[in-house]
């Protein structure tokens, strides 16, 4: 609901965490999407609520721009649109700029950390901010076009264009055709397989529902991980990185956090399909051990395809806090957490504790989740972290970070 028709005039601040900017209209905050900051605006308000604290607007106009103003790279996903690219506006090494002032401020502000801004670097694959997501979600609308729904809406949107996908994907011809009305669209296509498309978690092909008992409904994943090549088997609708360089980036980075913990003991906590715990695995070597915890059923079934021929593994179905309380991982030289965008979370954070690992290496897809989660891990004497982020998200505002504290 707002509370005026016309746009206001908005001169644009700093960013903040969740793709916006920060501005003010007659004392109050607004969040401003689709502008930069310095800009001077005319901005539509999409929230204004009488007595809120805060109101949410989209930059319509821009009567003066920043010189990190581009060509929207999506222009479905600008103001007013579907949501997925809310800053495809911005130049790509300004977004980097950006998502780097964003990730310092909340370790600071939320983990009361002493660190400065967090360089954030790209991805081999990446020039433009498009052509990086191996895996989509689409909705059919109310005639069977395929789209998404617009940002903070339920309202089905088609679309026409999905820059951002990889090109082998063939989004335009996915689009091109009618879907079961309501119904949900996984499409998956990794470099080395071919495309998986599922509709309400079934198989469909060219001329609608594969029904056979066959049916492909996974794919291969085939990354180098510092040299080896690993395969991996995943659920068309399970979990895995949708950049096309992310599972390699990712992995390199943990490896690297782990340097010299050879044939010691190693813990990969939210495990999923095993994408960490394979490499993590050839690290640990023959001397070594890695445990694997993961609550995802498909997951852990994945993994347990995926895993088998991997020496000194062993896999824990359940959740990450029930299997840590039942001691079945009895102690740790070093953890590794990826956990879902909501983060590990106090409870987790002190049954790594308990386990006395030498050095946690904490995955984050979130860095206001992050940030509390080394605040609770300093309060228990794991300082001096070290946080390296990566653009694994172009032309949105998500970024991927790799945290590294030691024991004091």
């Amino acid at each position: 609901m707002t509370v005026e028709a016309a746009p206001v005039e908005l001169t644009v601040g700093p960013p903040a965490h969740g793709g916006h900017c920060v501005a003010r209209h007659d004392g109050r905050v607004v969040f401003v999407r689709h502008a930069l900051p310095g800009e001077r605006v005319r901005a539509r308000l999409t929230d204004a609520r009488p007595g809120a604290r805060f109101w949410r607007a989209d930059a319509v106009e821009v009567l003066e721009a920043s010189t990190d103003r581009v060509e929207q790279v999506w222009p479905e996903a600008g103001p007013g649109g579907v949501g997925g690219g809310e800053l495809g506006h911005v130049a790509l090494p300004a977004q980097r700029r950006w998502k780097s002032a964003v990730v310092g401020e909340q370790l600071r502000r939320v983990g009361g950390l002493d660190v400065a801004d967090v360089p954030v670097h790209g991805c081999p694959s990446d020039t433009d901010g498009r052509g990086w997501r191996t895996r989509i979600e689409l909705v059919a609308d109310a005639e069977g076009r395929a789209g998404m729904h617009r940002h903070r809406s339920s309202e089905v949107v088609p679309l026409t264009t999905m820059p951002l996908a990889v090109p082998w994907m063939d989004v335009e011809g996915l689009l091109a055709r009618r879907w079961p009305p309501g119904g949900r669209l996984s499409v998956v296509a990794p470099e080395h397989d071919r495309r998986v498309v599922l509709v309400d978690g079934v198989p469909w092909g060219e001329r609608g529902p594969d029904t056979r008992t066959n049916a492909r409904t996974s794919v291969r994943e085939q990354v180098t991980v510092a040299g080896t090549e690993h395969t991996w088997r995943v659920g068309a609708a399970g979990f895995w990185q949708v950049h096309r360089d992310a599972p390699a980036v990712l992995a390199e980075a943990v490896l690297a956090a782990l340097e010299g913990l050879g044939g010691m003991t190693l813990v990969d906590l939210y495990s999923g399909a095993g994408m960490l715990t394979r490499p993590m695995a050839v690290l640990a070597g023959a001397e070594g051990r890695v445990h694997a915890v993961e609550g995802d059923r498909r997951a852990v079934r994945d993994a347990r395809r995926n895993l088998h021929d991997a020496q000194g593994v062993t896999l824990h179905h359940g959740p990450v806090a029930e299997v840590l309380d039942s001691g079945a991982v009895p102690s740790a030289d070093a953890v590794v957490l990826d956990p879902p965008r909501v983060g590990a979370g106090r409870r987790v954070v002190e049954q790594v504790v308990a386990l006395a690992p030498g050095r946690v290496v904490y995955v984050a897809c979130d860095p206001a989740a992050l940030a509390r989660d080394l605040g609770y891990l300093a309060d228990h004497g794991y300082r001096g972290a070290q946080v390296t982020a990566f653009d694994l998200f172009p032309a949105t505002h998500h970024v991927e970070c790799v945290a590294v504290v030691d024991r004091a």
